[in-house]
């Protein structure tokens, strides 16, 4: 008899405008967070993943070297931290996309995976970044990730499934999703799940067209 393991998928519009400052984007996102994964919990989800770069807005839509102050260490930031002590809380895993710092000047579009009992167990970086228009001027911002295809076991305890996780590479979907869950399934992964974000009216239009949703792929 097959496993079911309920998973979840947040997409939330931005709190605060980017006018309000980053301190304070960071800060609305993250409380509002908060309250997205408690809920999530009641609903008895035990594998939770967050949209791309979930404490602001999707900068990559503009060239502003402002936008670098919103990253962090992982798993040493503050976000990760946060994020595990929800995890342990509400008992479930949760996928957390992070603008992550390397090292000065080195930056990476990040998800950190976390067990549900707080742990984390490792990262993902985005290896395919797009630079393009209408507003996707993502090498501005990160470089391409080099730690592969990683998969994690993570989840509802005892019977714990293989995760993989991974940022989504939005353009020419088609192409890039059977190579990545290909190299996923090749290392024991069950479900891969994707999280993205997208810039202000681009992303509705693109998400009214059904083009553009959160996914996950089992």
């Amino acid at each position: 008899m097959p496993r079911v393991v309920r998973c979840g998928l947040i997409q939330a519009s931005n709190v605060k405008p980017p006018e309000a400052g980053l301190p304070a984007i960071k800060k609305s996102m993250i409380d509002k967070h908060r309250k997205l994964i408690e809920q999530a919990a009641k609903e008895k989800v035990k594998i939770l993943c967050l949209q791309e770069l979930f404490y602001g807005p999707y900068f990559c839509a503009e060239q502003e070297t402002r936008w670098y102050e919103m990253t962090e260490r992982v798993p040493d930031g503050p976000t990760v931290s946060e994020m595990q002590k929800l995890a342990r809380k509400h008992k479930l895993a949760i996928v957390v996309p992070i603008y992550e710092e390397d090292q000065p000047g080195l930056y990476y579009n990040t998800a950190a995976m976390i067990d549900a009992d707080g742990r984390y167990l490792g990262k993902y970086r985005k290896t395919h970044i797009p630079h393009c228009k209408p507003g996707f001027w993502e090498k501005f911002y990160f470089r391409p990730g080099n730690l592969g295809y990683p998969v994690f076991r993570a989840g509802p305890r005892p019977q714990r499934g293989r995760d993989r996780l991974q940022p989504l590479r939005h353009r020419r979907r088609a192409q890039r999703v059977p190579v990545e869950a290909g190299a996923a399934g090749a290392r024991g992964g069950q479900r891969v799940l994707r999280g993205r974000d997208q810039p202000g009216r681009l992303g509705e239009a693109l998400e009214d067209r059904g083009v553009l949703r959160p996914e996950l792929l089992l």
